[in-house]
Parts: C-alpha cells; sequence; structure tokens
C-alpha cells in the first residue's frame, strides 16, 4: 500500500481538535489539555495545513466547526475512542507485576535540575510516565501518582514533603538596561521599571509570599501579565519589555539579549515539594526518600 504523508500525521493534533471543536472555545480547550493557549493555536493551524481544510470559523470570542471540520470530526472519533481503549487496556496490563509511576515535574525550574532524578526513576521503575507540569489538581484527580511543585502552594487534601531543594529569585533583565550592567540588584531600585509576573489567580500562596517580600524591600512594581511560556518571555525580555523573577537554576540558559542577575532580597526564593495523594502515600514511600536524597545532593 503506498504510503500518504497523512499517515505520519501525530495523533496529538487530532486529539486537540477534538478538544477544542468540543469547548468551541480555544482558552478552555487550553485549560483542560494543561497548556497555553498560543501553542494549542499553533497546532491547530498545522493541523488545518496538513489535512488542507479550514476547520473553524473564527469568531471574537468562539469557534464554529466549518462543514470540513464537522467532517473530520466524525472520521476521527473512533479512531480517538480505539486510542482510549488501548491505553487503558495497556495501563492495565502494566499494573500486573510491573511496577509504574506517573509524575508531574514543575516547570518553575529549569528542568535540568531533574535529569538526574528522571535517569534514577526510569532505572527503578519498569513504566515511568513524566508530564512537564507539577500540578497538585492532577494528583488530586487520579492523573498523576505524585508531582514536584514549587512552595509556596496551596496543597489542602494532599500530603506534602518540602524538599531541600531551594533556589533564591534572580532578575532576568533585557541587557540593553544600565541595570544589567551591576554585579547585585536591589529590587527597590527597579521600581521604574515594568515586571513580568504572574495573576494571583494562578498561585494565590506564592503571589501573596512574594508581594509581602515586594513590600517590605519598598518594592512598588508596574506589573504586566507574563506569557505562560518561558521562551516567549524570555523574547519578551530580550526585546527590552520587562524584567521577571526566575529560580537561580535559569540563568544556566543563554539567551541572547537577557542577562540574569542576583539581587539583594535573601528571603526571595522558591523551594521544591514533592505532593501525593493520602492515597499513595504508603506505597510511594520509597519515592520520597529517593526524591529526598536528590534535592539534597544537588541544592
Amino acid at each position: 500500500m503506498t504510503s500518504s504523508p497523512l499517515h505520519a500525521l501525530d495523533i496529538r493534533l487530532l486529539r486537540y481538535f477534538a478538544v477544542v471543536a468540543e469547548e468551541n472555545n480555544m482558552r478552555r480547550a487550553a485549560e483542560r489539555l494543561y497548556m497555553s493557549q498560543p501553542p494549542l493555536s499553533r497546532h491547530i493551524r498545522q493541523l488545518e495545513e496538513r489535512l488542507g481544510v479550514t476547520l473553524f470559523v473564527r469568531h471574537t470570542k468562539a469557534l464554529t466547526l466549518t462543514a470540513e471540520g464537522r467532517q473530520v470530526l466524525a472520521i476521527i472519533r473512533p479512531l480517538l475512542a480505539k486510542q482510549d481503549e488501548t491505553y487503558d487496556a495497556l495501563s492495565r496490563l502494566a499494573q500486573v507485576g510491573t511496577s509504574s509511576l506517573r509524575i508531574g515535574l514543575t516547570t518553575a525550574f529549569e528542568q535540568g535540575v531533574f535529569a538526574t532524578l528522571e535517569t534514577v526513576l526510569a532505572a527503578q521503575v519498569e513504566t515511568l510516565y513524566v508530564v512537564r507540569h507539577g500540578s497538585p489538581e492532577l494528583v488530586r484527580r487520579g492523573k498523576l501518582d505524585a508531582a514536584l511543585v514549587a512552595l509556596p502552594l496551596e496543597t489542602s487534601g494532599l500530603n506534602l514533603m518540602p524538599l531541600s531543594r531551594q533556589e533564591p529569585l534572580i532578575a532576568a533583565l533585557p541587557e540593553q538596561w544600565p541595570e544589567s550592567k551591576q554585579d547585585r540588584l536591589m529590587l527597590r531600585a527597579l521600581n521604574d521599571r515594568p515586571l513580568f509576573w504572574f495573576k494571583r489567580e494562578r498561585n494565590p500562596a506564592f503571589f501573596d509570599f512574594t508581594r509581602d517580600i515586594f513590600r517590605r524591600a519598598g518594592y512598588l512594581p508596574a506589573c504586566i501579565e507574563e506569557p505562560l511560556e518561558h521562551d516567549v518571555l524570555l523574547a519578551r525580555i530580550a526585546r527590552g519589555e520587562g524584567l521577571s523573577l526566575f529560580p537561580e537554576s535559569f540563568a544556566a540558559i543563554q539567551r541572547q539579549g537577557v542577562i540574569f542577575r542576583p539581587i539583594d532580597e535573601a528571603a526571595l526564593y522558591v523551594q521544591c515539594g514533592l505532593v501525593t495523594s493520602p492515597e499513595n502515600a504508603a506505597r510511594l514511600d520509597w519515592l520520597v526518600n529517593m526524591v529526598q536524597a536528590d534535592s539534597r545532593g544537588t541544592s
């Protein structure tokens, strides 16, 4: 049988399309898929280009399936249902006589800090599933067995183990700013500079923690909403649009136009923690000990 280019089509694009079609809204679909809206929009456009059809009519606040979009949705639904059945069957098989672990890794730290832990886990666990998203909600809903998260964080109803890994926050500045030439910075010296920062609803505990330190340091930044993706945020910093604060491990990233500098407020830090559900706590004692040991060895 002759192979067509569509045989190499990533099935994830079809899954993304189905969720967007169900929600008729890109933002809600992105939330369901635990991703940000810009890459989801790019994936949908990529699928349209691969199929050679327009899947949605784009309105200001909603999307409507085109006739071709409805046809594509009808075609792929049996495939996606079969995929779910297959994964469920494989998951049941993996739970018989083998060990498995589903773990989320927070993107608050530069991902290289987890490299050793991932290698050790891969050697210890027969079936390892890693998600680049340390969400307590995924643990709470049973989608993950455990998650490495950034503290402070609200984790009510879950078991939380604070770990030894703790990193000070450092400033990421546009290279063209005069402040980037200084060896260290005081927060209050940046009061006239815009700060990329997250909305409180994303993490109320950490938002309040940092705002209290800002207030005591005499730092009253003019905040602009930060992009969810680090590469987009760093690109906007490089263009001189503002500064941001990152855990120290991000200084390993070499981004043209961005300079990382330490700041003098020693209390401004982010700590790593391990979240598990109460049901999994006893089963994952070995993981707690392993993660704690790795955290002590790399902090």
